[in-house]
């Protein structure tokens, strides 16, 4: 399937027999947080509603955001559960009031969500949704690739992040219908660095780790083979080439500080030699402030230049007065996992190439980022 030729939502049958009793079961699936399902799910509410359709809000997750509290506004909500749990209060979809109120359809988000123990009688709401289902009650819910049982090791594999709740593949496949919310890797990413995604102080964390580029779009892929509704062992085996494909060690990305000044070319090689070995890509980076941007011009970072070009790694120039902020913002924007700075006293880059205090920072400023920091030392090069 030719993921160009995708809309934004792409609507696919289930396996789920039309012959079957119970409540209608709609599921919108998501590459990851932040494609738009919640919303949509809240749409197709309003707009049964507005068709006549007794709908309820069973469960919404709208963590305080505007935009998702104005999508679900003028529908009926049904009262949370509150459990406490180690001494803390705790909401939960109220299964029992739902069934109570018994409507027409019920939105249900987070399938894969688990309950608070004792809150109610399923330990995860999948199994609140097929009771209300069972009840003859239409359900609409969401997803995210990730949380399927068949899917959720290799995504492990690929992003390095433990996926900790899981849903049964049966159960998403049981729906009478699968609705793909459809996003790029760009304008996740994009919505993340707004603030739509995750709470402030956790984007900067999430961008370097599970949103990184690569492995949204090998999540992309998971979802559209999903949808594909390939053959169990098919899907097997194309999770298993999705590993090979994308361990951890591809997705490595390195950059290098360099500035004009003696044994930087070693450090090139060298770094490129490091880069080699883990398969990762090599980004050089020479930063100068806005009164030091002539130099660019200048012999010594031509020769760079030329050096990075031989050991096939992609050169950039940056202005910024903070060394080691332009450095770690730069990182973070071209999702490098390692930064490479050396450890010379010589240096028309004191601080960042030469062990001083911004070597210090550039350490903090990647530790907050989740990026590893490898200082070289710097040798003046050999007389020519």
């Amino acid at each position: 399937m030719d993921p160009s030729a995708l809309s934004a939502q792409s609507v696919v049958p289930s396996v789920r027999d039309s012959a079957g009793t119970g409540g209608h079961f709609r599921v919108y699936l998501a590459a990851a947080a932040g494609a738009g399902k919640t919303i949509a799910m809240l749409d197709e509410g309003q707009r049964r509603r507005a068709l006549g359709a007794d709908v309820v809000i069973a469960i919404v997750e709208d963590h305080n955001r505007p935009l998702t509290q104005a999508h679900a506004a003028g529908l009926e909500i049904v009262p949370r559960r509150v459990s406490e749990y180690h001494g803390a209060s705790f909401e939960e979809m109220d299964l029992d009031g739902v069934l109570r109120r018994n409507p027409g359809v019920a939105l249900a988000d987070e399938l894969a969500h688990t309950n608070v123990p004792a809150a109610g009688r399923n330990a995860k709401r999948w199994q609140d949704v097929l009771d209300l289902l069972d009840a003859g009650i239409d359900v609409i819910t969401t997803v995210n690739i990730q949380h399927l049982e068949s899917v959720a090791d290799t995504v492990e594999q690929i992003t390095q992040v433990r996926v900790r709740e899981r849903v049964p593949d049966w159960v998403v496949r049981r729906a009478d219908q699968i609705e793909f919310v459809d996003a790029s890797p760009g304008q996740l990413r994009h919505r993340l660095l707004s603030g739509e995604v995750y709470p402030a102080g956790q984007d900067t964390q999430a961008l370097t780790h599970f949103f990184r580029t690569e492995n949204l779009a090998a999540l992309r892929e998971l979802a559209l083979q999903f949808l594909a509704d390939e053959p169990a062992e098919e899907f097997a085996r194309r999770l298993a080439r999705l590993q090979a494909r994308n361990g951890k060690d591809a997705a490595e990305r390195m950059l290098l500080g360099v500035a004009a000044a003696p044994g930087a070319e070693a450090m090139i090689r060298r770094a490129a030699r490091m880069a080699a070995r883990i398969h990762a890509d090599l980004d050089v980076v020479n930063v100068a402030s806005q009164d030091a941007v002539h130099r660019r011009g200048d012999e010594g970072l031509a020769r760079l230049r030329q050096v990075a070009a031989e050991v096939g790694a992609t050169w950039h120039d940056l202005d910024g007065s903070n060394l080691a902020t332009a450095l770690v913002e730069h990182a973070k924007h071209q999702q490098a996992t390692q930064i490479v700075i050396g450890s010379s006293q010589r240096s028309r880059w004191p601080e960042v190439i030469g062990g001083g205090s911004i070597v210090g920072s550039v350490s903090r400023l990647a530790g907050r980022a989740g990026i590893d920091v490898h200082i070289l030392a710097l040798r003046d090069a050999a007389p020519r």
